[in-house]
């Protein structure tokens, strides 16, 4: 192993005994120094970013990948803020799951506990950096975050504004960032299973799939985003429009975006068209033939029914009945989001408790799939996987629990 990275995992492990024994108000303090650092250096922040940003250009990254590494004096702003939101949301270590009083006496809690040190892997987006740390000290555990080499200069800006933000407040080594860029370092941290208790990756397919197939450390996975809307024959045509528009172009790089539109060949003559006026050019169409035959638009492929474009790209297909576009997501769905736009009660039913992903919509946008959106403060992800954490990973996702058991001399017979 690398010797910096053995370094930062043994000092993680440490940090993470002493994080055990940090008290809410310790935390909260933390992360209202955390909040008030940001905005104070916000100059050193952007400046950072814009070599990012320049770098980026320089190799070619699109409009919509830019603007997902973009910091700008709005978006600190609203990471300070969504820090503070953190401090006013309970802590959930300590918090007393259920508790057990058996005939012997014996008085047993199954108590939260921090999971430890978390590895967190993603790319480009730097505020994540501050989202992530920001959870894992609001729920007492460790992070050693891996971000894109895209990111770096804004990572390790965020990350030593955090560090010296909490010197004294925290345990030393609480927030950790590895600065090597190497791809060999990711199989590393993934198997660091002496130090790591659990892998976050974060990204497109490509990274989730190298970490979930090689990693020895346990893993919660956090998907990448194929999501589809699906236009019933009885949906509300304005609810169509404006949900389709914010759900493909207020901000089409998260993984929350839709990929996929999927209409109901009663609606479809209606809906389309409206939905090209409304798109306004901004969004390139790729239609199936009876897509085709009602607005001009480029050929879809089955490669662009499986694609997270994370893009202004919008895959479309014209289904025959609601039962086509429940096939079809689960042909090409990656868990993440689907919605559905009906008036009708009995389509709406069907489509909610026949699908699996981890967030089904009615009537509402799929940009929801958010932690914040849900009231959870900040996430580390959006959890695809169907044990422990699904949906917005966030702070009582982020622990395990113990069971604490007390007695007064009992012997087992």
């Amino acid at each position: 192993m690398d010797k910096i990275l053995e370094k930062q995992l043994q000092n993680a492990s440490l940090a993470s005994r002493a994080m055990m024994h940090v008290t809410t108000p310790q935390k909260n303090e933390a992360l209202q120094a955390i909040s008030e650092a940001l905005m104070e250096h916000v100059d050193i922040i952007i400046e950072a970013n814009e070599k990012d940003l320049e770098a980026a250009k320089n190799n070619g990254m699109s409009d919509a990948m830019m603007d997902r590494l973009l910091l700008n004096k709005e978006r600190i702003e609203g990471m300070a803020n969504d820090v503070l939101k953190l401090v006013d949301l309970d802590d959930p270590v300590g918090q007393i799951i259920r508790e057990i009083h058996r005939p012997n006496g014996l008085v047993i809690k199954q108590v939260r506990v921090p999971m430890g040190v978390f590895g967190i892997i993603y790319e480009s987006r730097p505020n994540v950096t501050v989202d992530i740390a920001c959870l894992c000290i609001k729920s007492s555990n460790v992070c050693v975050l891996k971000g894109g080499k895209e990111a770096i200069h804004s990572n390790k800006t965020l990350t030593s504004i955090m560090q010296d933000a909490i010197k004294g407040i925290l345990p030393n080594n609480t927030v950790q960032l590895i600065e090597n860029t190497d791809r060999s370092i990711v199989t590393q941290l993934i198997t660091a299973n002496e130090y790591v208790d659990v892998i976050v990756p974060r990204g497109g397919a490509g990274l989730i799939n190298h970490v979930v197939k090689n990693a020895t450390v346990p893993v919660i996975e956090t998907g990448a985003g194929n999501c589809h809307l699906y236009i019933d024959k009885d949906a509300d045509m304005q609810k169509a429009i404006d949900i389709s528009v914010n759900a493909k172009i207020q901000r089409p790089s998260v993984c929350n975006a839709i990929e996929t539109i999927l209409v109901h060949k009663d609606i479809a003559p209606i809906y389309l068209p409206k939905m090209v006026e409304a798109f306004a050019g901004r969004v390139e169409i790729r239609g199936d033939d009876m897509t085709q035959s009602i607005i001009s638009c480029n050929k879809a492929t089955d490669q662009d029914y499986a694609t997270e474009y994370d893009d202004y790209i919008v895959a479309i297909k014209v289904v025959d009945s609601i039962e086509e576009a429940i096939a079809h997501i689960y042909q090409y769905s990656t868990k993440h989001s689907e919605a559905i736009i009906t008036e009708n009660s009995e389509a709406a039913d069907l489509f909610m408790n026949s699908l699996d992903s981890a967030c089904v919509y009615l009537n509402a946008s799929t940009r929801f799939s958010d932690g914040g959106e849900f009231g959870f403060g900040a996430e580390l992800g959006i959890s695809t996987q169907k044990l422990h954490a699904r949906g917005p990973l966030a702070l009582l996702e982020m622990t395990s629990f113990q069971y604490k058991i007390y007695g007064n001399g009992q012997v087992r017979k």
